[in-house]
């Protein structure tokens, strides 16, 4: 049955190799159960019904993605949109956490009519090929500036901006560790190196003091989801205000979804020699459905993850992977303490080495082409810097037609591309106006 679902032969994958790569994404991202409900939790929501919410909607997104393109692609709440959820919309603007659901229900049955449409699939066909082949490079060196900073090797520096972490600080070495011990693992050809690799890992934090087991029973039941459950508030539905956060949220989630999946599906092997994504409308619509069913259980807009990159880089190519994912974030319900002792830097090694293995497709660029090779650099470097998938490939996008209109070669920019650009160069105006 497994076969004929997930076509594991034809993808050339088993099933213990898509369940430990699924172990392996959730193991990556785990931390939204606990970061989201701190998060969304500061503009009043009740913060236990928040950790069911964003388990169970990452529970239904990932299945989404496993059953309709099945790919090998988790979804949760997305980092960064709960932010501008929480600290931009309730918190700054003065608005009800309620009116902020609403907002991210009404993104998830926009973005369900853009895919239907096929509109979502259109911009991912417009987006040229340059970019197309720096996405995944910028994307893996975004997976690395996570993982550095969450092993503690990578610091904020008021000076420097950034500098090498404390080496006296435990979690680096349970990093290294980690990282050394999954390297060598995966050259001599061990099979799940990076589940060993986060095992050992944990285990030296466990040493080291900074982890502790469970104390009593590790099993619990899931916080009652009632509070947050369905709490939507369409008075406000037609005001301008709705409509400019409906619109960053769209946005946002919009180049967010489409790099990841571009960047994790391109090392999964699953781009054709065109550079298109053949799951890409199924895969949009499977991300629409997630938004959906998240604002309807009661968190911030979902969508898929870039830490899949860790479970496809273990071997996972197919939807099982994700239904793995699935299962595991459905027992964190449960077993919550267990799951929730392993420290962000025990997964750090499995993000740098995801990061390694993305920035491979630079070579694809034509660097001799400044008008290919900027746009490129810029969707490269803007992902890290701004700490932002979005971001990345605004600029890139916006650097790509300007760079060629103004060296006369504006013919070879479709109609929809110019769409495209007026519509990120008006985003771009509106924030600096501090209207978005």
């Amino acid at each position: 049955m497994l076969e004929k679902l997930f076509k594991l032969k034809e993808n050339h994958t088993t099933v213990r190799t898509e369940l430990i790569a699924g172990v392996i994404t959730f193991l990556t991202m785990s931390y939204i159960l606990v970061v989201n409900p701190n998060i969304l939790g500061e503009t009043g929501m009740d913060k236990a019904a928040l950790f069911t919410a964003t388990a169970v909607a990452s529970v239904l997104g990932t299945l989404f993605m496993a059953f309709i393109p099945n790919l090998p692609i988790a979804q949760a709440p997305g980092m960064g949109l709960n932010s501008f959820f929480a600290f931009s919309v309730v918190l700054g603007l003065g608005y009800s956490w309620q009116m902020a659901l609403t907002a991210v229900f009404i993104e998830g049955i926009i973005f369900l009519v853009l895919t239907l449409f096929n509109v979502r699939e259109l911009i991912v066909q417009t987006i040229p090929q340059t970019i197309k082949e720096a996405i995944p490079v910028g994307i893996g060196l975004f997976i690395t500036l996570i993982g550095l900073k969450n092993g503690g090797l990578v610091v904020a520096n008021p000076n420097t901006m950034v500098s090498l972490g404390d080496m006296a600080d435990k979690n680096v070495w349970v990093a290294l560790i980690g990282l050394v011990v999954t390297a060598v693992l995966y050259i001599r050809n061990v099979y799940g190196s990076f589940f060993i690799g986060i095992v050992v890992a944990t285990a030296c934090a466990a040493l080291f003091g900074l982890v502790h087991l469970p104390e009593g029973s590790i099993f619990s039941l899931p916080p009652d989801i009632s509070p947050i459950f369905l709490q939507f508030s369409f008075d406000k539905i037609f005001s301008l205000d709705m409509l400019i956060i409906v619109f960053t949220f769209l946005f946002v989630n919009l180049f967010d979804t489409i790099g990841t999946l571009l960047g994790v599906a391109s090392k999964a092997g699953l781009i054709d020699k065109n550079g298109n994504f053949p799951q890409i409308k199924k895969a949009l619509f499977a991300d629409a459905l997630g938004t959906t069913f998240g604002a309807i259980t009661g968190t911030s807009t979902v969508t898929s993850y870039v830490e899949s990159a860790s479970g496809v880089a273990a071997g996972g190519r197919t939807g099982l992977t994700a239904v793995s994912t699935a299962v595991m974030f459905a027992l964190a319900l449960f077993l919550a303490p267990l799951f929730l002792m392993v420290p962000a830097a025990a997964t750090s090694p499995a993000l740098i080495i995801v990061g390694l293995f993305m920035i491979s497709s630079v070579v694809k660029i034509n660097f001799d082409d400044m008008g290919e090779a900027l746009p490129a650099f810029l969707t490269i470097t803007m992902m890290p810097f701004t700490f932002s998938i979005a971001h990345g490939i605004v600029f890139g996008m916006l650097s790509y037609v300007i760079i060629k209109t103004f060296s006369g070669k504006f013919k070879h920019i479709s109609v929809t591309m110019w769409v495209i650009f007026a519509l990120l160069l008006l985003k771009l105006v509106l924030e600096g106006m501090h209207i978005l």
